[in-house]
């Protein structure tokens, strides 16, 4: 997915759109949180998080994404098991055992939020337990040093070290990104990287950082829907990612239900 390769700076103004739009996000995933159980499928999971849209007043920032060739069907990603971002919505149930990653993305008044979790349904192992632990800490390891003055390898390296231990796949091929007025605005944000290194961050930029860990391989592969990434070898992985805005007082997390300093 392709977006400006321009970094613009956001204005406080444009910030409490977004941080609307990233509260509709938030409200999207704690509607899917609640439906989502064995014996229902994807495509109610979309059908929800659709209805909460409405309800916000807000537009999808994937319904139709890629343009006429190719348009994403969903307002949601929902991506099983294997699937490691951009799975598409539809007739698959979910079954005990499983685990499902939730990508969300919400449009206020021209401006976006985008956020991710994953969820186990039902009895799952310690070690898949441990992949969405870990990930999510490896999410919020990134999201502390996305402030002023630090640099992109600052958060890629922090996100990296919380993997390392465990011997998890870090994905590579689908990094974070700049969001603004589009969905995927520059920079690249890495799940990886060297502190000290990169980028500088700077107050007025927002960024989408999003750890993508697998039990397996980082290797991916793409299926013939042109959307669908999933793990080279089969093996379960993780998606974590929540919208940050770099303001005059601070880095804020605006995905959540009340927006908050990090």
């Amino acid at each position: 997915m392709n977006g400006s390769r321009v970094i613009t700076k956001k204005s406080a103004a444009d910030f409490d759109k977004m941080k609307i739009a990233g509260r509709c996000v938030a409200a999207m995933h704690a509607a899917v949180k609640k439906l989502a159980a064995p014996g229902v499928t994807t495509g109610d999971l979309d059908e929800v998080a659709r209805e909460v849209l409405d309800e916000h007043g807000c537009r999808s920032s994937f319904l139709g994404y890629g343009g006429p060739d190719n348009p994403f069907p969903g307002v949601i990603c929902t991506s099983p098991n294997s699937v490691i971002v951009h799975g598409i919505p539809g007739g698959h149930v979910l079954a005990d055992g499983d685990i499902i990653s939730i990508d969300a993305g919400a449009i206020f008044d021209g401006w976006h939020g985008d956020a991710a979790f994953t969820m186990a349904i039902g009895d799952v192992s310690d070690e898949v337990r441990n992949l969405l632990d870990v990930t999510e800490r490896a999410l919020w390891a990134g999201l502390e040093q996305a402030r002023a003055g630090n640099r992109l390898g600052d958060i890629g390296a922090a996100i990296e070290a919380v993997a390392s231990p465990h011997g998890i796949g870090v994905v590579r091929d689908y990094v974070g990104h700049g969001i603004g007025r589009q969905m995927h605005e520059a920079p690249s944000v890495p799940n990886y990287g060297k502190p000290g290194k990169g980028l500088r961050i700077k107050k007025g930029m927002a960024l989408a950082i999003e750890p993508m860990f697998n039990l397996g391989t980082e290797e991916s592969t793409v299926l013939d829907d042109r959307w669908t990434v999933v793990t080279a070898d089969g093996a379960f992985s993780a998606h974590f990612e929540h919208t940050v805005l770099v303001t005059e007082e601070g880095s804020i997390v605006s995905t959540l239900p009340e927006p908050r300093f990090v």
